[in-house]
């Protein structure tokens, strides 16, 4: 701020002005108006109205410094705002910016503009692509419109960003690597167990070809689908992916993605823990070598028979921390016995030795049974009103459903008769509340029980991709565009596990990103800006645990500044 008169022929003005910037141009505002010369000899009682003026002046330009300026806007009731002027921003996308600069996406931004020599900003558009995917997401026109939305405007356009897909596609695997290792320096990621599972995602087309065929959708949707196989480490947090082609079987695709994590991330030591769809003879020989391993998920309906009669058995059953041997006709099999009981052996399929671990829930088994119940209500309201019987998928009620087609003479019958399969259901209840998993480790059986149950994380992060960062449907149709969505999609899945660690996991998914969503701002020309958001206990942590605030009723330009620069340390 500084002095500025203006004279008339009557008076000299003194005014306090300071220098501004308005969509990039540099201009002045008056702050406050001090008075007429005059006014100001008679009010000082004689004193310099210009030296007093500048000690205000300096005071004020202190103030300012401290950040105890206060600053008055002024508006009129008859002024119009300028037309397409923008005045509400987001700056929830700071938090994540913090964490993207953290990891270095800058930096490999860089090294892949300079390894293809393009002119657009390819960190502008990664950042962008990922804020949006999180707090706004949507389609990547969308994308690029919603990201004006954000206090630091966009400084690419449309076509740039389907350009920048091909090359985010081809460096994926470098991206995938390099942040893994710059995610080290922020904090030791427990890579001592690996947890792999597979999902697939669902197209708006109905045309089939290259990566997106027609496969048995997770979501039963009768459109192509595209696969993604997904490694994450002990803490949950999203270690390495990979698309294939939806038609193709998900069991063979952990070998490749496994090797590339062997070979890309220098890990060679861990647990592979997966469930039972990825459990195949093939993949448990792969991790039973060197000093890797498996712990795997165990249909126990697929054992021999002499193994199912073993697990079966209400004999041998311990519970942890106790040598004594328990039967389980002699416990409460009510769902308020929330104990887990285990029994284990050593066994050897396939010329593979591995030990077999079986565990028993009173509670799990309550659970089963409800399910099931409310299944059979739906089969016996479908054998009352007959309609057509498909294909019995796992946990479809129709499994329950025989249809006959011969009377009891053993005539043909002219119409099928529905009927409710009582056997299905019974050989069905015997496996009620028992769960099975294989491992090569010689670890205690609770140990691997521990180990196992965490499996639910990377199934939460599946919904996560879904359903708050909504990864499909999938509008994209080349190959090359789609892998660049999903490897998008993979960092924001990673930023957002990062800051969900950050915070302690004290929040839910869905408060998070709304929190985020909401932090927004109106901008004050020429001042700052005003904070619209409601101030919460998780803006609260947000502000201490990335150090800086913006909960003060403004942000002045020059401390917006130093944000933005702290966020992109």
């Amino acid at each position: 701020m500084r002095l500025s008169t203006s004279k008339s022929k009557n008076a000299t003005s003194l005014y306090v002005i300071k220098d501004i910037t308005i969509k990039n141009k540099r201009t002045t505002k008056i702050v406050e108006k001090l008075g007429t010369e005059a006014q100001l000899r008679e009010k000082l009682n004689g004193q310099d109205p210009y030296e007093w003026a500048k000690k205000y002046i300096s005071e004020l330009n202190k103030k300012e410094k401290e950040n105890k300026v206060e600053i008055i806007a002024k508006f009129s009731e008859t002024k119009q705002i300028p037309m397409d002027s923008k005045v509400h921003f987001n700056g929830g996308y700071l938090f994540l910016q913090d964490i993207y600069y953290d990891l270095g996406l800058h930096k490999i931004s860089k090294q892949i503009s300079d390894k293809y020599k393009f002119s657009f900003d390819l960190n502008s558009i990664l950042s962008r692509l990922i804020y949006t995917r999180m707090l706004n997401p949507s389609s990547k026109l969308s994308s690029f419109k919603a990201s004006n939305d954000f206090i630091e405007q966009p400084n690419f356009e449309l076509q740039h960003i389907y350009r920048a897909l091909e090359i985010i596609s081809k460096e994926s695997d470098f991206i995938e690597s390099t942040v893994y290792k710059n995610s080290l320096k922020l904090s030791k990621r427990n890579t001592k167990v690996l947890y792999y599972d597979c999902t697939n995602y669902f197209f708006e087309t109905e045309k089939a070809d290259g990566l997106k065929q027609y496969g048995l959708s997770k979501e039963h949707r009768p459109n192509p689908i595209v696969q993604m196989g997904l490694f994450m480490d002990g803490d949950g947090i999203p270690l390495a992916f990979s698309i294939f082609d939806g038609n193709k079987n998900e069991q063979p695709s952990l070998k490749p993605l496994e090797k590339r994590i062997l070979s890309d991330f220098d890990l060679s030591k861990f647990v592979v823990c997966t469930d039972a769809g990825l459990a195949s003879n093939t993949n448990r020989i792969f991790n039973n070598k060197n000093d890797r391993a498996f712990i795997v998920t165990q249909s126990l309906k697929k054992l021999k028979k002499h193994l199912k009669d073993w697990a079966l058995a209400p004999n041998g059953w311990h519970l942890s921390n106790e040598t004594k041997n328990i039967n389980l006709e002699n416990i409460d099999h009510s769902s308020n016995n929330k104990a887990i009981y285990y029994k284990e052996r050593w066994i050897n399929e396939n010329e593979l030795p591995q030990k077999l671990i079986v565990t028993y829930s009173p509670k799990y088994r309550a659970y089963q049974e409800y399910i099931r119940s409310t299944q059979i209500q739906r089969a016996e309201k479908l054998v009352k009103k007959p309609s057509s019987i498909n294909k019995k998928k796992q946990n479809d009620p129709k499994r329950f459903i025989d249809s006959i087609h011969c009377t009891n003479e053993g005539e043909i019958a002219e119409k099928q008769v529905l009927t409710i399969n009582r056997d299905t259901i019974s050989d069905e209840e015997k496996y009620d509340g028992f769960y099975g998993v294989c491992t090569n480790l010689d670890d205690n059986a609770e140990t691997i029980i521990k180990v196992n149950k965490r499996r639910w994380e990377i199934e939460e992060s599946f919904r996560i991709l879904k359903t708050e960062f909504k990864a499909r449907p999938v509008y994209l149709s080349r190959d090359d565009r789609i892998k660049a969505h999903f490897t998008t999609c993979f960092l924001s899945l990673l930023i957002y596990r990062l800051l969900e660690k950050k915070l302690d996991e004290k929040y839910t998914t869905k408060e998070l990103i709304e929190t985020l969503k909401n932090h927004n701002f109106m901008e004050l020309k020429g001042e700052g800006y005003i904070p619209t958001y409601t101030r919460t206990d998780i803006t609260d942590e947000l502000h201490d645990k990335f150090g800086f605030r913006t909960d003060t009723q403004i942000i002045s330009n020059a401390k917006m500044k130093k944000i933005l620069k702290q966020t992109k340390k």
